[in-house]
């Protein structure tokens, strides 16, 4: 082979390797996501005697959707039919409850994902770290009889020197891309790894951890910073934390944080939805304190504030948007995401079922 054929060769051949190469890596960079619909669920609705509310977490598989409640004196999730019509959402249906099984701990119950490999259903809890009762990450059969209780850090225990923060603990929950493990999400930094996040910017890092399948146990771990809280309060409190997942590509996340400021009625929460890129963060499983650490975090960049379609949603109401999933392909075969909101049983005041169809769209 002459050396002209060789160099024309070995520059096609680099070609088709960078062209191949910068095709992967634009696979995620130019996401764009669009508002498409609201649902509203009547908060009057009963199945088998319980009341449809505290909706925290959605998953959905094979055509069912799988909601969680986190009514900590009954805890439970529903199997529900959701139908698209085109793009909007044209009905929602719950058709049946499963109450959990298990008396021995305090399930405070925040994500939800259905695992098809073992056909059970994955759930966090919260627990109750004021009580000493533990956080959990645990599978149940479709009876709602306990299987599995995946290890956590023990930096995420009750009665740990790192202090897990009260009802901040274990809320967001999804599958790994690979379909290998799954990555658990803290609302709230530890106490040992920095301060709640406040209305001015503050290093406040949340921690996502991988659990492998097979050995059940944590792998690795990354951390991002919250953002800080969206709107001054007119009450004494106010809270922005990570309330749920997916990784969409290797090491690639939607997050929804959601930031709430208390005597602001319907407008208190800002919901806001990010991409994580956790390809170049350390891994934090074996620091126990982000504070006086050195460490890469994940890269956060903001995809929707739904601020910004407030308008046209119910009362002009973003409500507090706990749960996303990745629903069915819409007729333009585009990925569509399905998020639901935790209406407290109207506990803090009237507030709604809100269900929420967006598109997601890869240019």
């Amino acid at each position: 082979m002459n050396r002209f054929l060789k160099n024309v060769i070995g520059c096609l051949l680099v070609v088709l390797f960078f062209g191949c190469k910068s095709t992967q890596v634009t696979h995620y960079k130019n996401l764009k996501v669009k508002f498409l619909s609201e649902y509203i669920l009547p908060d009057t609705i009963t199945v088998a005697n319980t009341r449809i509310g505290g909706l925290s977490g959605i998953d959905f598989y094979n055509g069912r959707y799988y909601l969680v409640c986190d009514d900590s004196n009954n805890p439970r999730f529903y199997e529900a039919t959701i139908s698209i019509d085109g793009f909007k959402i044209a009905s929602i249906n719950v058709n049946k409850v499963v109450e959990i099984k298990d008396q021995s701990d305090f399930l405070d119950l925040e994500s939800i994902r259905f695992n098809k490999a073992s056909n059970q259903v994955l759930l966090t809890s919260e627990g109750h770290i004021k009580n000493q009762k533990d956080p959990m990450f645990f599978s149940v059969n479709l009876d709602g009889e306990l299987e599995t209780r995946f290890k956590i850090p023990d930096e995420f225990k009750a009665n740990s020197p790192e202090r897990p923060r009260h009802n901040a603990t274990l809320e967001a929950l999804c599958h790994s891309f690979d379909d290998k493990g799954y990555w658990i999400g803290m609302e709230l930094p530890l106490m040992a790894d920095g301060l709640e996040p406040q209305l001015t910017p503050t290093k406040s890092p949340v921690r996502i951890t991988y659990i492998d399948s097979e050995t059940e146990k944590p792998e690795k771990q990354f951390a991002y910073f919250l953002d800080p809280i969206a709107k001054k309060p007119l009450g004494n409190f106010s809270v922005n934390g990570l309330t749920d997942m997916l990784e969409y590509d290797s090491n690639i996340f939607l997050t929804i944080e959601r930031s709430y400021s208390s005597g602001l009625g319907n407008q208190g929460n800002t919901i806001k939805l990010f991409k994580v890129d956790a390809s170049k963060a350390t891994n934090t499983l074996n620091i126990n304190a982000l504070s006086n650490a050195d460490y890469v975090s994940a890269k956060k960049e903001l995809l929707f504030n739904f601020e910004d379609v407030r308008s046209q949603l119910t009362n002009q109401s973003v409500d507090n948007i706990e749960g996303i999933t990745f629903g069915p392909r819409l007729p333009n075969g585009h990925q569509s995401l399905l998020l639901v909101s935790d209406n407290n049983f109207n506990s803090m005041g009237k507030q709604l079922n809100q269900f929420i169809l967006l598109e997601l769209i890869d240019d």
